[in-house]
């Protein structure tokens, strides 16, 4: 079922959604200050291309990287949760859009802490 979600996904945005992220990627990567945002950016452009069947997991952090996730945050990062978030409820209003509106909920978790987080094949992550 997730090579399915995944072909659908890519047909329907996912390949707009992974060069956008790899393009933001490159404008982080050219100031110095934002090479670890753009690295993170460059996370987020493989998972867009197929994001079923990874989670989200959490990822220690230490003082510079709270202080870019503010940065991110302040500059961008909370409106571009809001809208992900937005997006991921509209698709759940349908009953056909619900796996792909939980696919938005993971992206938005990730972006809202960028660099607290990574993606992991869910097969790799144990339940707690």
């Amino acid at each position: 079922m997730k090579t399915l979600g995944n072909i659908i996904w890519f047909l329907f945005g996912g390949l707009e959604f992974a060069i956008a992220f790899f393009l933001l990627g490159i404008i982080y990567c050219i100031t110095i200050i934002g090479i670890p945002l753009g690295l993170q950016m460059f996370k987020i452009a493989g998972f867009v291309i197929w994001p079923f069947g990874k989670v989200v997991v959490d990822i220690n952090t230490n003082g510079f990287k709270i202080f870019l996730n503010v940065l991110w945050l302040v500059f961008g990062g909370i409106f571009t949760v809001a809208m992900i978030y937005l997006v991921g409820v509209i698709f759940c209003i349908t009953i056909i859009g619900i796996p792909f509106g939980k696919q938005y909920f993971k992206l938005g978790s990730f972006l809202f802490k960028p660099l607290g987080h990574g993606f992991e094949k869910a097969e790799n992550v144990q339940a707690a």
